[in-house]
């Protein structure tokens, strides 16, 4: 007969205190509930870009055109742009205004670097925003999506997001380009749909 000498298993908890930083994330409380910001992460983007002093714009986008893969001449320096493009993707963990913007930022081309240059500058003028939680009691889980149909001039695929709310809670959200190509509004929407729907069970 063996005999199993077993260490015991000591876990220490250290109390850090009330979260207030996280990855980037600043936490701040309010009479409503908790606040997430990224103004810290806003403000080195902007000095990154040497844009710190830009002036700021009211729209991540021109509302006038679409981007297409061809329309300029490659960007000469596409590192900076990727860096620039990824710092923006984690932006939008705070920052669901500017997720349809941002998604369409893969391809260093001149005019991709402007558009880019527009979403810091709307960043610039929106620099305090962020997401409000709050701490009121939870009596529904909403639902809202559309789609753009068609929207890419490249591949005529379409892009669909979607906002999930859990009370008055966002809790997930998303702007995709579509992976087919849909033959009508109607099954771009109904594509978008069949997403959150999927994504909210």
């Amino acid at each position: 007969m063996y005999k199993v000498h077993r260490p015991s298993l000591r876990i220490c908890y250290e109390d850090l205190g009330p979260l207030n930083y996280f990855l980037g994330i600043v936490v701040s409380r309010n009479s409503i509930g908790l606040f997430l910001s990224q103004h810290k992460y806003d403000t080195e983007i902007l000095d990154k870009a040497n844009m710190s002093q830009c002036k700021p714009t009211s729209t991540p986008v021109h509302t006038s055109g679409k981007l297409c893969t061809d329309a300029s001449s490659p960007y000469d320096g596409p590192t900076l742009y990727r860096s620039l493009a990824g710092a923006l993707q984690y932006l939008t963990f705070t920052r669901p205004d500017i997720s349809f913007a941002v998604q369409h930022m893969h391809n260093p081309r001149v005019e991709h670097m402007i558009a880019l240059h527009l979403i810091l500058r709307y960043v610039k003028g929106t620099i305090d925003h962020g997401l409000q939680l709050y701490m009121f009691p939870i009596s529904s889980l909403l639902s809202y999506t559309d789609a753009d149909w068609g929207g890419c001039p490249d591949t005529r695929r379409s892009t669909s997001g979607y906002y999930v709310f859990l009370g008055d809670n966002l809790i997930t959200w998303s702007a995709k380009r579509q992976t087919t190509v849909s033959k009508s509004n109607t099954e771009a929407e109904y594509r978008g749909v069949a997403n959150v729907v999927s994504k909210t069970c």
